[in-house]
């Protein structure tokens, strides 16, 4: 998929928001990408999927035993990129907010994991899933994501392949712009404001 294509199924589900919205970052931005809703439909959640694995290298993709995505954003994402790639997707989540493995879910030791996020800015949470993975056994050689907002500067300590990059700027509480000081911050994130 080319990014035109993409950012026009970001669009055609109203996923695309402005406005000013409180990231689950802690930052601030005038755009939300809210991935839950370009998500809903299952064809385009497939055709996603499919598109977000074709930029993982081959012989990467080849090595990849599980799929596991941080709940509650990565969970669908994560779903269709197993089945794209033909393995089993699980979730980590946070009931104490640390994130783990429940509901049965476990990983062999050594076992090759994709962990996958729908959109990555800080790599915060990606950091910290990737942690709970390789702390439950699994070993992550590779994320990957809906939409990169970290102008390619994230890093993850492995190989990072988003779908598309996106630059839409954010800023610290402190360094607002006039036209977001001057209005009430959204958050529509899943994350506790920190």
């Amino acid at each position: 998929m080319l990014e035109d294509e993409i950012l026009s199924e970001f669009r055609a589900s109203q996923a695309l928001l402005e406005g000013h919205f409180l990231l689950s970052s802690g930052r601030h931005s005038a755009h939300y990408l809210q991935c839950a809703r370009v998500l809903m439909d299952p064809m385009r959640a497939s055709r996603l999927a499919a598109a977000t694995a074709q930029k993982i290298p081959r012989e990467l993709r080849q090595q990849i035993q599980k799929v596991v995505s941080p709940a509650m954003g990565g969970v669908i994402i994560g779903h269709e990129m197993g089945r794209a790639l033909g393995v089993e997707a699980m979730f980590v989540e946070r009931p104490t907010g640390t994130f783990e493995l429940r509901r049965g879910f476990s990983l062999n030791q050594g076992e090759k994991v994709l962990m996958v996020e729908d959109v990555v800015t800080t790599g915060l949470s990606s950091r910290e899933a990737i942690k709970a993975i390789e702390e439950a056994g699994g070993q992550v050689i590779a994320a990957a994501a809906l939409v990169d907002r970290s102008a390619g500067s994230v890093d993850l300590g492995v190989p990072f392949f988003p779908l598309v990059a996106l630059n839409f700027p954010t800023y610290a509480p402190d360094e607002l712009p006039p036209e977001l000081a001057a209005t009430e911050a959204v958050k529509p994130g899943s994350r506790a404001k920190p």
